[in-house]
């Protein structure tokens, strides 16, 4: 991988709002690529909102509607490649919670969060797909709040090439103190067994549909070790330099680097 800036947004994403919503990605994704960024990650669902109910079906989009081009635009505006997060339409029957990704010049490619929290169940058809993309000099996964509580996509991901797993969250209540102390059981195990970065984002506040997130933002080394945090609810931006020289460190340490040595006989 090339040395990458990150932005992790952290922002308010109330539900339906979506010319409200695109707006704020927008100033972020001004933001953020005034001050270096390479890849601008949005909280799930930011442009939709997150919520569980019929309502979901109504403000649903294809990636090829309106709010999706108007994504595009500003990917091509900015030069940089933008994650952002709706709930996309594909026909009558199913409703993704996808995540776009945006690159300028280049037509949307979606994840489709494949681990649909019991709650959720109800509203949300789950993706089949564990793509890898490539951009700004990296190979990244994406994976979707309770998508990071399973272990084997992370690696089937780093096995794919992923370099970074950026891991956008909807992940409401609690304080900022305890979603990060949350957060600290697993996303750090993420990057270490699989030797790859982590970046994860929240939402924050009020969602204007009874829900309230506590924001916070992280990005971790393939050490494991945090490299840079942001534990408020407050919107705003984490930058984060990932550094190819520390992604190599690792990947070309014999005893730290364990995906080369995994016994996939044993899987099969």
């Amino acid at each position: 991988m090339q040395d990458t800036r990150i932005a992790a947004v952290v922002c308010r994403c109330p539900v339906g709002q979506l010319a409200y919503n695109l707006e704020r990605t927008a100033h972020w994704t001004s933001y953020a690529r005034k001050r270096g960024a390479d890849i601008v990650c949005l909280p799930e669902m930011n442009i939709s909102g997150y919520q569980l109910s019929a309502r979901t079906r109504q403000i649903a989009e294809t990636p090829a509607g309106p709010v999706c081009r108007a994504l595009q635009r500003l990917a091509d505006g900015e030069e940089v490649v933008i994650l952002a997060g709706l709930a996309e339409k594909k026909d009558d029957r199913q409703i993704f919670a996808a995540h776009l990704v945006l690159m300028p010049g280049s037509p949307p490619r979606v994840y489709r969060k494949l681990h649909i929290a019991p709650p959720e169940q109800p509203f949300f058809t789950a993706g089949d797909t564990i793509p890898v993309f490539n951009a700004a000099g990296a190979a990244f996964g994406i994976q979707l709040c309770y998508d990071t509580h399973f272990p084997e996509l992370s690696t089937r991901m780093a096995l794919a090439g992923a370099e970074i797993l950026f891991m956008p969250h909807a992940s409401p209540r609690g304080t900022p103190a305890g979603k990060y102390k949350s957060w600290l059981r697993h996303l750090p195990a993420r990057a270490f067994d699989n030797s790859c970065f982590v970046v994860a984002c929240n939402q924050s506040g009020d969602n204007a549909a009874g829900l309230s997130f506590p924001g916070v933002a992280v990005a971790i080394d393939p050490s494991g070790e945090v490299i840079a945090s942001r534990v408020e609810d407050e919107e705003g931006v984490l930058l984060a330099d990932l550094k190819a020289a520390d992604f190599e460190a690792v990947r070309s340490h014999r005893m730290r680097f364990f995906l080369p040595h995994r016994r996939d006989d044993l899987f099969a």
